[in-house]
């Protein structure tokens, strides 16, 4: 019989929904044991229930609660293969109309967030001298855009981030992994257009959730450090760094930030 240490295991924040649920249902069927993470109980228990799956609920800004939870994991499914964090939230609008509040929340989360999994992970990945530390961008943290700019600034601040760790642990024998993929269809996209979304944002259709896990896996086999899921992605970046005025120009063209307009919903 296949003891549950014998299994990889995998530690998934954001697991409640979209992306990190995602990650974690594939996961399961390929036969890891996943400790889900999540604010969001009733997100949680979409996963179901398998002797593979541990549900933690836990709020990411609470460095205390991510050690509390990667302990639990570790004491009822064995050491952590892949670390994932795909937690996030993503209100979006004018800087100059969100308040102060929402901001920080936004930083908290996208950022205090990832700084908290990569504490309480990535020392126990080194001392093994293996495993696999995934973290999740956007594209919007390379091209910044009218109404995403406190999400694009957490986004920024998240692929720096991930990729002085990937340098720093350089030989560790851990693989790092920076995914910056565009719109995707989930819970966060709809989270966006709930408040002001960019219809720069509706130039090209969104990618799927599947699309994106697809090349985090091609990445993990590759040992590659960027991910730029969408044929379109790693074109923006490269626009974004030949040809900024043009690219700033075209969003002038399609927004005007100093009008104040009703939120779009879907």
């Amino acid at each position: 019989m296949t003891m549950a240490g014998d299994r990889d295991v995998a530690f998934i924040t954001g697991a409640g929904s979209g992306m990190g649920q995602l990650c974690a249902r594939r996961l399961l069927q390929q036969g890891w044991s996943v400790a889900a993470v999540d604010v969001d109980t009733a997100g949680l228990d979409q996963l179901g229930t398998s002797p593979q799956l541990l549900k933690l609920t836990c709020d990411v800004r609470d460095a205390g609660a991510v050690r509390d939870a990667v302990t639990q994991a570790e004491a009822r499914l064995g050491p952590l293969r892949r670390v994932v964090n795909a937690a996030a939230i993503m209100p979006l609008g004018r800087l100059v109309d969100m308040d102060a509040a929402t901001v920080r929340r936004l930083f908290d989360i996208n950022v205090g967030g990832l700084v908290n999994v990569a504490a309480a992970t990535m020392p126990l990945l080194i001392a093994r001298r293996r495993g696999e530390f995934v973290s999740f961008a956007s594209l919007s943290g390379h091209v910044p855009i009218f109404f995403m700019g406190a999400y694009a600034a957490t986004k920024s601040a998240a692929v720096t981030y991930t990729e002085v760790l990937h340098q720093e642990c350089r030989g560790s024998g851990v693989q790092v992994v920076c995914v910056c993929p565009p719109a995707v269809k989930t819970p966060l996209l709809a989270q966006g257009r709930a408040t002001r979304w960019p219809r720069f944002l509706d130039l090209l259709p969104p990618i799927t959730a599947p699309q994106v896990i697809d090349a985090v896996d091609a990445a993990l086999r590759r040992r590659r450090f960027w991910v730029f899921p969408g044929w379109y992605t790693r074109a923006s970046v490269w626009a974004r760094r030949l040809s900024p005025g043009l690219l700033w120009a075209l969003v002038r063209l399609l927004e005007r930030p100093d009008r104040r307009t009703a939120p779009t919903r879907s």
